[in-house]
């Protein structure tokens, strides 16, 4: 009976392995929301990473992390590093491209808890006296990315986080 078990039990795990292992190896994860304010004001809260801790959730998570910023403080090349002991991790982020009050594209690094390397981009769309504002991360689904998505719903997790900063930066730029 215990060697029955111990057989099912193995065909399992190969199982959820070799399904884990078919799973996409990229991820995107996009949230967008409608701002009632112009384009230029959002722009200014986003490309300049002074400002996250204003609207960023991910501020949040540890008021007691090292942040380092460099010059240029905004736009192009500007970067942004944090160390956190608790739930933020060690990371860094810099602008790799902005379109005036339409796009910021930046690269995000995170080195712990685990390493990853991501693309992050958000838009803004004018729209009848308001603004739309897209806020995308996609990268790499290394294997294990892949066996955590069979547990976790990545798309949620992270969607929610985005969904809560859009919410704050939407009451920054309209205040």
């Amino acid at each position: 009976m215990i060697k029955i078990i111990a057989i099912v039990v193995v065909v399992l795990i190969v199982a959820l392995l070799g399904y884990a292992a078919t799973r996409p190896n990229t991820f995107r994860i996009t949230r967008s929301t409608v701002i009632n304010a112009p384009s230029e004001k959002i722009f200014a809260q986003i490309q300049d990473f002074h400002r996250w801790g204003a609207w960023s959730p991910y501020e949040k998570l540890d008021p007691a992390m090292e942040r380092t910023f460099s010059n240029p403080a905004a736009g192009v090349g500007a970067t942004y590093g944090w160390n956190s002991k608790g739930k933020a991790g060690v990371g860094d982020m810099k602008i790799t491209q902005t379109v005036a009050s339409s796009k910021v594209a930046l690269d995000l690094n995170f080195t712990k808890p685990f390493v990853a390397h991501n693309t992050v981009v958000f838009t803004l769309e004018p729209q009848a006296g308001a603004t739309r504002v897209t806020w995308t991360m996609e990268g790499a689904a290394p294997y294990m990315h892949k066996l955590m998505g069979v547990f976790f719903n990545m798309d949620k997790m992270i969607g929610a986080d985005f969904e809560t900063g859009l919410a704050s930066l939407k009451a920054q730029a309209e205040g």
